[in-house]
């Protein structure tokens, strides 16, 4: 047994929890659970982390990097006794308006960067719907996007410089101006570095945006009507969608006046700085949507449009309702292929008998299936539900994660994805910044 009172002794006691009850409650996300660590571990500055990452290694100890615990493919979940890094502590942000730059700590909530840029009308792109629990260090583990991702892209679009801890407890930082070397990090799931800054680009708030809710008969009238939308030549900063099972248990669970005898629901938001183009916009997405049987709901003011907004991010606590226990499963897609994709999913869940619903930011082909299921289920055909999502998602040409992360999840997976030389490769990677293994083991690789 490593000498863990050492550790205690080198960063503080403050720094350092041993008791049971600390080391249970972080051996969660918010869809799995693990071990239960050794350790948990506060670090508060760089050098904390250097410190810990040296004992870790020197002990042999696997290392697990959590922030806000809202993955969604058990990432951060530890997989042996080891120390979990509690990042939570790690929070100086600062503001820079004259270069439109964000500098934070990684464990930043995400919707604290734009709240505090909005004063210099600046405010942070990414905003995945967990944004105001997930943490910048989650978001860079994760590649992280939300729906605004189609239009102004993902965490990595907007990364400018990271400093990183590696596996020996040194510390690096790197742009992205010479080389890319930091992309290879990003989205790696902590299992090549420990982040512990990033310098992120802010970008100017627009100075209109308009929003629509359109109503559908059916889920694949929706899935068409987005492509379309699309294929007409429309950008929208945001554009979500809602199946039937979704609709109901938002309006169940908190009522915002959605159309419950739908089908599917599209929400779009288009913004910019120029308000007839803007408009303009609009205007094509409605006519796109409407072409394809759509009752349109364009919102009066912003708060009519927050209500709907707040309505998109309240489905995945509101599906709990229905059944106590979920999974997420997080596909793309091309958009050509959706309208097939929705169609076979639908079927393979009324095929295994659980309910399952459809949610996602279609505008990037990027969908949600939740299979719903309580304690007396079989568990196993849960998965096996959740490979099938998956072998749908590859036979259309797509991917088995948009932005949750291989994880836990789709480990095993992962195999069926990506060819031998390209897993290999991964492997390689994985040898040469980490060889020892202790970063975040039995993740991402087969």
């Amino acid at each position: 047994m490593p000498n863990l009172r050492a550790l205690v002794a080198e960063l503080g006691e403050g720094k350092v929890r041993l008791d049971l009850a600390d080391r249970v409650l972080h051996r969660y996300d918010a869809i799995a659970e693990g071990a239960i660590p050794l350790a948990v571990v506060y670090p508060e500055t760089t050098g904390d982390v250097v410190r810990t990452v040296r004992f870790a290694r020197a002990a042999g100890l696997p290392l697990f990097v959590r922030g806000g615990a809202s993955g969604l493919s058990g990432g951060a979940v530890p997989t042996a006794e080891g120390i979990v890094l509690a990042t939570n502590r790690m929070t100086r942000l600062s503001i820079d308006p004259s270069r439109r730059v964000a500098v934070a700590q990684v464990g930043v909530v995400t919707a604290w960067v734009s709240e505090r840029a909005r004063p210099h009308r600046l405010y942070y792109p990414p905003d995945p719907a967990s944004y105001r629990m997930s943490t910048i260090g989650g978001n860079l583990a994760e590649n992280a996007g939300g729906p605004q991702c189609f239009k102004k892209g993902v965490t990595g679009d907007y990364v400018l410089e990271a400093e990183f801890v590696d596996a020996g407890g040194e510390v690096h930082r790197l742009s992205r101006r010479a080389c890319d070397l930091l992309g290879l990090l990003i989205g790696s799931e902590g299992t090549l570095a420990v982040f512990t800054e990033a310098t992120l680009r802010l970008e100017p708030l627009p100075r209109h945006t308009r929003t629509l809710a359109a109503f559908f008969e059916r889920v694949e009238d929706a899935a068409a009507a987005a492509f379309e939308a699309i294929r007409r030549g429309a950008v929208p900063a945001k554009l979500e969608f809602l199946d039937r099972g979704c609709i109901r248990a938002v309006e169940a669970a908190f009522g915002y006046g959605l159309d419950t005898g739908a089908g599917a629901m599209l929400l779009v938001d288009t913004d910019g700085d120029d308000e007839e183009i803007v408009e303009e916009e609009l205007a094509l997405v409605a006519d796109a949507f409407k072409a394809h049987g759509a009752r349109v709901q364009r919102a009066r003011d912003a708060a009519e449009a927050e209500r709907l907004w707040q309505a998109r991010r309240g489905v995945s606590p509101a599906l709990g309702r229905i059944r106590p226990f979920k999974l997420n499963e997080d596909i793309a897609v091309p958009r050509s292929k959706l309208v097939e994709v929705v169609h076979r999913i639908r079927d393979l869940g009324e095929a295994a008998g659980f309910p399952l619903v459809q949610f996602g930011h279609i505008g990037d082909g990027n969908l949600h299936p939740n299979i719903l299921y309580g304690p007396g289920d079989d568990v196993e055909k849960v998965h096996e539900l959740a490979h099938a999502i998956a072998r749908v998602a590859l036979a259309a040409g797509g991917v088995i994660t948009g932005e949750h992360g291989v994880g836990l999840m789709k480990r095993a997976f992962l195999a069926e994805a990506v060819d031998r030389p390209t897993l290999e490769a991964f492997r390689a990677v994985k040898r040469a910044f980490d060889p020892e293994g202790l970063l975040n083991p039995g993740k991402l690789l087969p």
